[in-house]
């Protein structure tokens, strides 16, 4: 018996040091990869300061998630803390912020490519949701950020727990900049309109969270309570058969209340329900025609 109590020990002991080893090359390669230099060609987009560009650039930092993680006026706001030690604070993007320096291939790097000026990964923002933005859209959001008023804010702040530095070293939990096809070129225009096309390319505001098919599973990089992203294309287990028609859908975006009148957690619905009536109308006439896909399946 207690030849059998000392093997066991020994092996409790055994797999304590392999995982306190695991931990340790976790997080080794965790600052590696947070400090690794991506080389992304980029082409820049000219700035503008046109009027009507400045209003779409509003209107898309109003409803593609920008206010969210920026706050509204751009300095910068904390969007998670869950008390656990996941704390997440977006950076202060106006003209007084670090993107003061910003050239116009800084601003294609980060927000298209998810990559700082130095190189560097951006960790968190969804660059994935905007690698598709046209050159005119990226360039109407940059004119608006550099219209906003100078305010007081620091950088970005990325606390995150033990586990998911560990899990983010062994690439469990990739950053936006693994995600994203650097080779794909600019998205076409799409004249807007409640058609399919246009919902397409609204829908790419959905790929950070919803997966690049669309059909849902663990959010990547998302705290460990955070429930998993719905599937939105008809296959099995998909949310969109709750919504029998438009009306119902773009009553869900603007309230972040499913039919029955349960809330939906995570989703940015401070953005959604700013969004017109056209882009919300072809998100929905968009998700008819995507692929069936089951719950996770990508």
């Amino acid at each position: 018996m207690k030849r059998s109590l000392k093997w066991f020990l020994w092996i409790v002991a055994l797999l304590v040091l392999l995982l306190a080893g695991a931990v340790l090359i976790g997080l080794q390669m965790s600052e590696r990869k947070r400090m690794r230099v991506i080389a992304v060609q980029v082409a820049p987009v000219p700035y503008t300061t046109d009027a009507a560009a400045l209003e779409r650039g509003r209107y898309l930092f109003q409803t593609r998630g920008c206010a969210e993680c920026h706050g509204t006026n751009g300095a910068g706001r904390e969007f998670v803390n869950d008390g656990k030690g996941t704390r997440i604070v977006g950076a202060n993007i106006t003209p007084a912020g670090r993107v003061a320096k910003y050239t116009p291939e800084d601003w294609v790097r980060t927000v298209r490519h998810g990559v700082k000026p130095d190189g560097r990964p951006v960790m968190v923002m969804p660059s994935e949701d905007y690698n598709r933005f046209t050159d005119t859209d990226l360039a109407a959001v940059v004119a608006y950020v550099r219209s906003l008023p100078p305010m007081a804010g620091g950088g970005a702040i990325v606390d995150l727990p033990l586990p998911a530095r560990v899990l983010y070293g062994f690439d469990m939990i990739p950053d936006a900049a693994q995600r994203i096809n650097h080779a794909l070129p600019p998205s076409t225009p799409v004249a807007s309109g409640v058609t399919p096309e246009h919902g397409s390319y609204v829908a790419n505001m959905c790929i950070g969270c919803h997966g690049e098919k669309l059909s849902g599973g663990r959010i990547a990089g998302g705290p460990p309570d955070w429930p998993a992203a719905a599937n939105i294309t008809p296959g099995e287990g998909s949310a969109m058969v709750r919504y029998k028609d438009v009306d119902a859908f773009v009553t869900m975006l603007r309230t972040g209340k499913r039919p029955d009148g349960s809330p939906i957690a995570v989703m940015p619905f401070g953005s959604f329900s700013k969004m017109n009536d056209v882009d919300k109308r072809a998100l929905f006439a968009f998700l008819q025609t995507v692929p069936a896909r089951a719950a996770g399946q990508h």
